[in-house]
């Protein structure tokens, strides 16, 4: 029998309407779609989630990325690395799924051209930067604790200023985001909230 018979015989057995085959030929259709359909899902989702794609497109390479290069969280003496995904997108996949949807929101903005200059960046900055410290608020910064846990610092190695500010954090029912908003990147200008809120040439907290 040709390869083209055998073929033909095959796709007449898969869709028979005999009851003794259309059964178990749609479960195991339906169970290598799903394998696959997965398998592309999951890919796709581990390719958004690197630092690769993160920087991608020139708003975010050009901006919020050139900061974080010159930050401990990129270089430091251990060597240990927390990129875009590790700080942005939540590890539980429930938590990921919902960013990712959310993330839609991003990509119209960048249809719209909302930040592709410095300019209009720096115009939207606070506002960008509000957006996230009330998210990580609202987690109770849960993605700084996939790294930093308050349980397993070693206060004895803190300098004497950390120490007091983190005991104080802990009695106050503080989380990372409270005190540690310009970590990563620049601070925007407070003054449009807080017109006695001065910040120089970036200054890092």
């Amino acid at each position: 029998m040709s390869d083209g018979s055998e073929k033909k015989g095959l796709w007449r057995t898969l869709w028979s309407p005999s009851a003794r085959y259309t059964l178990g030929s749609l479960l195991l259709i339906g169970f290598i779609g799903g394998i696959i359909f997965w398998g592309g899902f999951n890919t796709a989702m581990e390719a958004t989630n690197k630092e690769k794609f993160c920087v991608s497109c020139h708003e975010m390479k050009d901006n919020v990325y050139e900061e974080y290069k010159q930050t401990i969280h990129y270089s430091n003496r251990t060597g240990v690395r927390a990129t875009c995904p590790d700080c942005h997108v939540p590890k539980e996949w429930t938590h990921k799924m919902i960013r990712k949807i959310r993330a839609s929101n991003e990509v119209l903005h960048k249809v719209l051209g909302t930040i592709n200059t410095p300019e209009k960046f720096e115009a939207k900055r606070l506002e960008l930067a509000e957006n996230v410290w009330r998210s990580m608020k609202k987690t109770n910064s849960r993605e700084c604790r996939n790294c930093h846990d308050f349980d397993s610092m070693d206060f004895g190695r803190q300098q004497r200023r950390a120490v007091q500010q983190h005991i104080e954090g802990i009695d106050a029912g503080k989380t990372c985001i409270d005190c540690h908003k310009g970590i990563a990147h620049s601070l925007p200008s407070m003054t449009e909230v807080d017109p006695s809120a001065v910040i120089g040439d970036g200054e890092k907290h």
